[in-house]
Parts: structure tokens; C-alpha cells; sequence
């Protein structure tokens, strides 16, 4: 347990926190979020204080209605217009970027394997 912690925020591990959110911060940005963690949290303390007995548990702050509209069928553009304006294409076809890796069907079936 770390004893070296901002006195404005004493139960954070502010550096174990930035790790877990991928940041890496300066001493300066340290101190800085350190002390406005630190106000956070007396705030939420001080909202601790308030007494809530008449209030019923609510999940928002305000009622939630879904706003929707009415599913019609609209013009909309053509299929040539569409894949002619796209940055890529063949065969009629939107040629996108590869983002996953599918592993390899050998892999796959290694995976799934009992051992």
C-alpha cells in the first residue's frame, strides 16, 4: 500500500488509477487531478450528509421516454451513387479497412480442444 499519497485524496492510488486508465501523467498533472479528486471526493462525502429517507431510489434524475419515429420506407440514394462515392469499391461492394485478426483455423481448433 502506498503511503506517498496526495493528502487531498487519501484513499485513491492516483497512479494505479492512471494506469488502469491508460494514462501517463506528469508530477504536475499528478498533483493537479490529485487535488481535484480530492475535491470530488469531500463533495461526495458532504452529498452523504444529506437526508434522502423521502426520496424514492430512482435509476435517472429525470423520467426517460424513448423518442422514436414512425419507420417509413424514404428515398434514399441509389446503389451506384452510394458505392460510386465511396472511397473504395469493387464488384458493387464498400471495400473497408481490416480491423480484427481472425485466428488462423488451425489456431482455432487448438483453442477449442480439450487438454
Amino acid at each position: 500500500m502506498r503511503t506517498d499519497r496526495p493528502p487531498s485524496a487519501p484513499n485513491v492510488d492516483l497512479q494505479q488509477l492512471a494506469h488502469l486508465a491508460r494514462l501517463t501523467l506528469t508530477e504536475a498533472e499528478q498533483t493537479q487531478i490529485a487535488a481535484q479528486l480530492g475535491d470530488i471526493l469531500a463533495y461526495m462525502d458532504k452529498l452523504k450528509e444529506v437526508d434522502v429517507t423521502a426520496s424514492e431510489p430512482t435509476a435517472h434524475a429525470v423520467p426517460l421516454v424513448n423518442v422514436t419515429r414512425p419507420d417509413l420506407v424514404q428515398p434514399s440514394l441509389e446503389h451506384t451513387e452510394a458505392v460510386r462515392s465511396a472511397p473504395a469499391h469493387a464488384n458493387g461492394l464498400f471495400i473497408v479497412p481490416k480491423i480484427l485478426e481472425l485466428p488462423s483455423p488451425r489456431r482455432l481448433t487448438s483453442a477449442l480442444t480439450p487438454c
